[in-house]
């Protein structure tokens, strides 16, 4: 490959990490643009885990082979079964030595890891090029051609090492991206997701309800007693009533498979649950009620749930429900019920139902419901 073929190959690189919007579509690109660039028929990206002190291999590329699949879950290699690894990682680098890929063959060694996977992938030869981000290594690329292909040389090492580099940046701009959408989806003071958050899991949730029919339960509530907590015993202990009440909304919503835990603002949380029938949201609230009437501080929880799996009428919009849940959380505390309000489960009259749907009151009129816009 000539330079300016290789200047392209490195360019298509960098752009399509750029390109990637998740880490699995960075670890995609990197992984495809390397093989590309080296003319291999296979790559892999791999992470080195240092507390398990194993490579973990995060994406397979090009031709598998069976067993190898594109986004493996359990993948990984001691590291101390590679002596060149090794000697990366714990002397090479930390002397301040360059990070330099290199090649091996199915002709050499059998005993060696490397050219044993070789032989049983069916491949010729390989190059391993460490990938090292913050000055620290990280992983590394593994490219492969077939046995009939040409054998890498020292130009396609040198020009590997390259490519490492480029994939180092594009991971790390990756994960500064992952770091601002975290802090833009997260509640800052009890770790949970946010308002934003929850407004677009809800969005997708409607969207899938209305074309697949899931079901999709919606809780709401409010920690009891948090103004009482802060103006007598000061905000900080207010904080941690929060923090401490977010906790256990995050052990309740573990008893759903892939509840969302919230926190919206202020003193109000919700959960958000799209597959299990509503009566599983019913109980995780219901227990929800019960872990907070027991912390030290604060005066329970009001709790409202709604879901379209109870007669509340057709749910098209995600503003509907939270307003059902809403309406079923501002019952719970007028009612000062110890245990959750479901919208829909008192007939065909349900005050939830209707106090959700009812008009918006007029200029100057005392608004009973804080349904959201």
């Amino acid at each position: 490959m000539g330079e300016n073929a290789r200047l392209r190959a490195v360019v298509a690189l960098a752009q399509g990490m750029a390109a990637a919007h998740t880490p699995r579509e960075c670890w995609r690109a990197a992984a495809q643009g390397t093989c590309r660039a080296l003319c291999g028929s296979f790559a892999a990206l791999s992470v080195w885990e240092r507390d398990l002190g194993r490579l973990r291999v995060l994406v397979n590329s090009g031709d598998r082979t069976p067993g190898e699949e594109e986004f493996p879950e359990h993948e990984s290699y001691p590291v101390n079964r590679f002596p060149e690894i090794t000697e990366f990682l714990h002397d090479r680098w930390a002397t301040g030595g360059e990070a330099d890929a290199w090649v091996e063959t199915a002709a050499g060694d059998a005993s060696d890891p490397r050219v044993a996977n070789l032989r049983r992938r069916g491949r010729g030869c390989c190059i391993v090029a460490p990938v090292v981000l913050h000055g620290r290594a990280w992983g590394e690329l593994y490219v492969a051609r077939p046995p009939d292909a040409p054998v890498f040389g020292s130009e396609d090492a040198d020009f590997a090492t390259v490519l490492a580099a480029v994939v180092a940046a594009g991971i790390a701009q990756t994960e500064r991206l992952e770091e601002v959408r975290q802090l833009a989806f997260t509640d800052a003071l009890t770790g949970l997701a946010n308002r934003r958050a929850v407004d677009v899991c809800l969005d997708e949730a409607i969207e899938r309800h209305r074309k697949e029919h899931v079901v999709v339960s919606l809780a709401v509530c409010d920690l009891n007693g948090l103004k009482h907590v802060n103006d007598t015993c000061g905000h900080a202990v207010g904080d941690r009533l929060l923090e401490r009440f977010g906790s256990v909304l995050s052990l309740c919503g573990a008893m759903l498979p892939d509840a969302l835990a919230a926190r919206l603002g202020g003193d109000e949380f919700c959960l958000l649950a799209v597959g299990p029938p509503a009566d599983e949201m019913v109980g995780a609230a219901a227990e929800l009620c019960r872990r907070a009437s027991c912390l030290d501080l604060g005066e329970g929880v009001s709790c409202g749930v709604a879901s379209t799996g109870d007669p509340i009428g057709p749910v098209h919009s995600a503003r509907r429900l939270f307003r059902l849940a809403d309406a079923a959380q501002y019952r719970a505390k007028a009612v000062r019920a110890t245990g959750p309000v479901v919208a829909g489960r008192a007939g065909p009259d349900d005050p939830v139902v209707l106090l959700a749907d009812a008009p918006p009151p007029v200029a100057g009129e005392r608004r009973t419901f804080r349904g959201r816009p």
